[in-house]
């Protein structure tokens, strides 16, 4: 019993783990059954003008803004190598009650469409330089924009993206319209394909291809350009402290790591929280196995240009928290702070599903002036934060209570029932044992005593017999002899 019993509880989890459509947990990976949402936070630029004459930069932090995502995976196949290949599907509606402030506020930020043309033309011609300064102005375009929420977000109309695509071809992957997040929305991710479990256990959920690449070439490091981990949504089962949570992420263009933090508990359900370390967006001199990620400036920041349409853009958390201070230092108005800026995710350990997460990263462009483009004035070089986002979700409702009952609760009473099962089947074969010995002494006491009446009947005949006075004859035939 004691060796069966957590068989049959992992196969019960690994049965309802895997991604297949008879599997408890396929609704839950085919569409997130919970409310999701994300919270951005924008860095508005208070002094723009200073800033131009290379003053410090100051900023305010507004928002949240938050918009409920929703997300579900198409063109579900799978494959006869034990993976399913997908799309997933993402959509965001803004929740103005929950926000504090409207898409139609405005906001001053850097404009990032000028600084990425500066940039990229920074070590060419003098004379090119020029010509982008006459179209710059030309167009009407600042090294600061004053645009609304929604535009930064969901794009805007900018006659700089057609310029740049008329005579920079194929140096930015998108049209028309500019904004942050306008490729997310409505719109579907590229191509994952991840095993499924099903026959092989100790790849479940871990991603095989995305794209159809089994590694990127965004990086300069082999390590750096592997595709490890899953794809973010749910881990393989049966984890330990020694356990990390490793995941590719497109929006980072890379695979992260997390690290057990400690044992916690959500709704009841034992779970294990996972942090990112200090050295995931560490530079290649505080960790050598980033320096694939270079260029880099001071540790906490990644370069992310090599994936955005060479923008010099960098991500970090918020406030780069967990950064070298001197970015913070740089920038007035920013406060880093665990409590606030921290990523976390809580695990349930048996299964691998994600009961309680929020993640949190920031946005940053570098900006500094560039000779001969006339828009960056006297710009001193320094990492300014556009916005931070979090994203988080709870497992909840009906979803909760299905979760608890049958991959929580059942377990623990399979396992319990093992013990109770154990002890009555000890006490059934303890009755017969007790009875027989009961039985054997109830036999000796009687045997014994029927013994000890007829001895002491024959002693006292023998008795007897020598007080009696033998007969004449036998004392006449004693004296002849």
């Amino acid at each position: 019993m004691i060796a069966v019993v957590p068989s049959l509880i992992k196969q019960q989890v690994l049965k309802n783990v895997r991604v297949d459509p008879s599997s408890l947990s396929f609704d839950m990976w085919k569409e997130i059954p919970v409310p999701f949402y994300m919270s951005v936070y924008f860095f508005e630029v208070v002094n723009p003008e200073e800033i131009l004459k290379g003053g410090q930069p100051r900023v305010r932090e507004r928002g949240p803004y938050v918009y409920r995502e929703f997300r579900h995976k198409v063109n579900i196949t799978f494959n006869d190598n034990d993976t399913v290949s997908f799309r997933e599907h993402r959509r965001y509606h803004f929740q103005p009650e929950k926000s504090r402030g409207s898409e139609s506020d405005y906001i001053v930020l850097p404009n990032i469409m000028v600084m990425a043309a500066a940039a990229m033309v920074e070590h060419r011609p003098m004379s090119l330089r020029l010509l982008v300064t006459l179209a710059l102005t030309t167009l009407g375009e600042r090294a600061f924009m004053n645009r609304t929420v929604g535009e930064v977000m969901w794009g805007y109309e900018d006659p700089l993206v057609d310029f740049m695509d008329k005579y920079f071809p194929n140096t930015i992957p998108f049209k028309g319209k500019f904004g942050l997040f306008a490729q997310m929305n409505n719109s579907d991710s590229e191509i994952f394909t991840v095993f499924t479990g099903m026959k092989n256990l100790s790849r479940i959920h871990q991603v095989d291809r995305w794209k159809g690449l089994s590694q990127v070439s965004y990086w300069h490091s082999d390590q750096c350009n592997m595709i490890n981990g899953t794809s973010g949504q749910m881990w393989p089962p049966f984890m330990t402290p020694e356990s990390s949570l490793e995941f590719y992420s497109p929006e980072a263009c890379r695979s992260m790591k997390l690290v057990f933090h400690e044992v916690a508990e959500f709704q009841g359900i034992p779970t294990y929280r996972f942090v990112a370390p200090s050295t995931l967006f560490a530079n290649g001199t505080v960790y050598p196995p980033n320096e694939g990620f270079c260029p880099c400036l001071e540790s906490g920041i990644q370069n992310v240009s090599t994936c955005s349409f060479n923008a010099p853009l960098f991500l970090s958390h918020p406030h780069f928290y967990n950064a070298d201070p001197v970015l913070a230092e740089r920038v007035l108005g920013l406060h880093p702070n665990a409590q606030e800026h921290a990523l976390f995710l809580d695990i349930h350990p048996v299964t691998g599903i994600p009961m309680n997460c929020s993640v949190k990263l920031q946005l940053s462009l570098y900006i500094k002036s560039i000779r001969g483009i006339g828009q960056t004035g006297k710009i001193q070089p320094v990492v300014l934060p556009l916005l931070w986002f979090g994203q988080s979700g709870a497992m909840e409702g009906e979803t909760l209570h299905t979760f608890y009952m049958q991959l929580v609760l059942m377990p623990k009473i399979l396992h319990y029932a093992q013990y109770v099962l154990l002890a009555l089947g000890g006490a059934l074969l303890l009755i017969p044992v007790v009875y027989q010995v009961r039985s054997q002494k109830c036999f000796l006491f009687w045997s014994g005593s029927k013994k000890g009446s007829k001895d002491k009947e024959a002693m006292q005949a023998y008795s007897e017999s020598l007080m009696t006075s033998p007969p004449r004859g036998a004392v006449l035939q004693e004296a002849r002899l």
